[in-house]
């Protein structure tokens, strides 16, 4: 069974409200004017990655073409537009037939990024472009900002899976975004269902304080749930003594007990400590989860720990500080005339104070260095050089409307990994410093 056909079981009818409302005035002011059904290009990119990072990664892709599908004005939403005024009725007509039915290119999920990279390229009428503004940032900028925060926890772990666990600190259909995004920059498993279930993502899980609160000791606690769940379970055993709650889960379960989960104090010295006691009572192979507001910097600093796994909750889904990639969705060319033929002239805001943005369609590559690894991230809106040809970075996404590159989880997830591991090494570097490589831009004749 694909769990990527059933659809999320708390879907909308429609994304098409998914908008910021001057989208459908503009429409209804170009429709007007006779402009609306200019060849247009919009393109999607960030100016700056967020301060410190040195790599961003493309998350929510696979969202933003099920989005685009899914943008449809059907009965309810134009009533709910007529009844609010927000466009008059000749806008209502013309939207009652929307489907975008342009192309989209744009760098395969999982891919990274650098300032300036063009993410995503939107082509088709203005008309159709322009509405799907918002949906498209509010899902590229969320989930990028989860999944590169993921990386960074990821390549702090290095070998140890990494548990996302952050639904309780984030909106219902945020979490399962969040998991998704979590999964693709190296997270190995999460703890929410509707994820489990919408996407194929590994669950896991087994029980929290309450579990032992509620009964009237510990070892009855452990009991019930061992003889539930088996030996291999995980069991939580710092709501008491920790000392005493190890001793009393290996007692329980056997030497063949799975796990502990560690969810306070000083993770470093308590995992040291409980994993000297496992080793005494003869439970060798039983691991040990630690949890508790981690992040990368907590992670880093416990690679010397006797840990086994990580779970990550806050953090994780606020983008660890940074939870958006201020990613912007600017028209850069549009035609002369309506006429479908008529050639496309580059177009860009003059803006001071650092909201500057260059016109044109472009194209992007990633040089390389004689060792295979990338140096640089190059941007042109000419001839791509001979060189780089090979080494483009955009595919197409949707042709005249249809998608053309849905793609499994597994495969999004794999290619982040390799992209990762092809930046120089200093990408994995958690201290604050410019992006791993520099972008470079090749200027050049825009067209069609």
């Amino acid at each position: 069974m694909d769990t990527a056909d059933l659809g999320l079981p708390v879907d909308v009818p429609s994304t098409a409200l998914f908008t910021d409302q001057y989208e459908l005035t503009m429409l209804q002011a170009a429709l007007r004017a006779g402009t609306a059904g200019r060849r247009s290009v919009f393109e999607v990119f960030t100016r700056r990655l967020p301060h410190g990072r040195r790599y961003g990664v493309v998350a929510g892709t696979g969202r933003v073409l099920d989005a685009v599908e899914n943008f449809r004005f059907d009965a309810g939403v134009l009533g709910f537009l007529r009844e609010r005024q927000i466009v008059d009725e000749e806008t209502l007509q013309w939207l009652s037939g929307y489907r975008f039915g342009g192309d989209i290119w744009g760098y395969p999920e999982g891919e990274v990024y650098f300032p300036g990279s063009p993410l995503m390229r939107v082509e088709g009428t203005f008309a159709e472009c322009v509405l799907l503004e918002t949906v498209i940032l509010s899902i590229l900028n969320h989930d990028s900002a989860i999944a590169a925060a993921a990386s960074r926890m990821a390549s702090a772990a290095g070998r140890r899976p990494l548990i996302e666990m952050g639904a309780r600190r984030t909106h219902e259909l945020s979490a399962v975004a969040a998991a998704r995004a979590a999964y693709i920059g190296g997270f190995a498993t999460t703890s929410d269902l509707a994820a489990g279930f919408r996407y194929g993502i590994p669950t896991v899980g087994t029980s929290a304080h309450a579990f032992t609160l509620l009964h009237d000791c510990e070892r009855d606690a452990f009991r019930a749930q061992v003889d539930s769940l088996g030996r291999g379970t995980t069991l939580l055993v710092d709501t008491y003594d920790v000392a005493e709650a190890v001793r009393t889960a290996v007692e329980v379960a056997g030497p063949e007990l799975g796990a502990v989960r560690i969810d306070s104090g000083d993770l470093l010295l308590v995992a040291h400590r409980v994993r000297q006691q496992l080793d005494e009572l003869g439970a060798v192979d039983t691991k040990i989860v630690v949890t508790s507001d981690l992040d990368e910097y907590a992670i880093a600093s416990l690679a010397a720990a006797p840990v086994d796994a990580y779970g990550v909750g806050t953090q994780l889904v606020t983008g660890s500080g940074h939870p958006t990639c201020s990613m912007v969705y600017k028209l850069v060319a549009r035609a002369e005339s309506g006429d479908p033929q008529a050639p496309l002239m580059p177009v860009a805001k003059r803006s001071t104070g650092g909201k500057t943005s260059i016109g044109g369609r472009k194209w992007a590559a990633r040089r390389l260095d004689a060792d295979g690894v990338a140096e640089t991230e190059v941007i042109g809106t000419g001839p791509v050089p001979a060189d780089l040809v090979d080494r483009q970075l955009l595919v197409e996404l949707v042709k005249g409307g249809e998608v053309v590159a849905r793609e499994p989880l597994d495969v999004v997830r794999d290619r982040h990994a390799a992209a990762r591991a092809n930046l120089p090494l200093s990408a994995t570097q958690l201290s604050r410093g410019e992006p791993v490589i520099p972008t470079e831009y090749v200027p050049g004749r825009s067209g069609s």
